[in-house]
C-alpha cells in the first residue's frame, strides 16, 4: 500500500455532528451545527466545542458562557444540516427545522426536545485558536430520552440511530463491531 503526502489539515474523521443551542442575555436563541465537539475530561465531566467567531451563536456563548450540546440522529439529519448552513441572523431555525425548544434545568440556553441526549454546559475557558474559538465547558446536567432506557437503567443511544459527519457528508452509525475490552476477554 502506497501513501502519498497530503496537505496539512483536519483529517480526523468521522466526527460527531451535534446541534448546539445557545441563548443571549436578552433571551434570543439559536441552534448551530458543530462537528468539532468532543469529550475532554471525565472528572469533572468536561466537553469542548469549536466555533468560528463569525457565527451568530458565537457571541451568545461568549456573553453568557452557556450552551447545550444536543446529540443528533438519523431522524434529525435534515435539521442538523439545515442548522449548519443557515444563519440564525436570517431565519428562525427552531421554526424552519421543526425543532422544539425545551427549558433547560440549569443553563438558560434551551434543549432540543427531539434530541435523545441534551448536555447542558457552562464555559470555564475560551481558547482563541485561529479560525475557531474553542469553548471548554463543564457539564452541568445531562438529559436522556427515556425511550432508550432499559429495565436495568442502561441507556441505549444506538437505538436512536446516531449520526456522524465525515468530510462533508453525514453517516448513520452502522453495526456494532465489538465493545470495550472484547479483544482481551477470555473465550467462554
Amino acid at each position: 500500500m502506497a501513501k502519498i503526502s497530503f496537505k496539512p489539515g483536519n483529517m480526523l474523521y468521522p466526527l460527531p455532528a451535534v446541534m448546539v443551542s445557545a441563548a443571549d442575555r436578552e433571551g434570543r436563541t439559536n441552534i448551530i451545527t458543530v462537528a468539532w465537539a468532543g469529550t475532554i475530561c471525565t472528572n469533572p465531566p468536561m466537553v469542548s466545542i469549536s466555533v468560528r467567531p463569525s457565527r451568530y451563536s458565537h457571541h451568545m456563548i461568549l456573553e453568557t458562557g452557556e450552551f447545550v450540546i444536543n446529540l443528533t440522529t438519523r431522524a434529525l439529519v435534515r435539521a442538523t444540516d439545515y442548522c449548519g448552513v443557515r444563519s440564525g441572523r436570517d431565519v428562525d431555525k427552531w421554526k424552519e427545522a421543526k425543532l422544539t425548544p425545551v427549558q433547560s434545568e440549569i443553563v438558560k440556553a434551551p434543549c432540543i426536545a427531539e434530541s435523545p441526549v441534551n448536555i447542558e454546559c457552562r464555559v470555564v475557558r475560551t481558547e482563541q485558536l485561529g479560525s475557531h474559538d474553542m469553548f471548554i465547558a463543564e457539564v452541568a446536567a445531562v438529559h436522556v430520552d427515556d425511550r432508550y432506557m432499559d429495565g436495568k437503567g442502561r441507556f441505549h443511544l444506538e437505538k436512536a440511530r446516531p449520526i456522524v459527519y465525515s468530510h462533508g457528508e453525514y453517516y448513520d452509525l452502522g453495526e456494532q463491531l465489538g465493545r470495550f475490552g472484547y479483544s482481551v476477554q477470555k473465550k467462554p
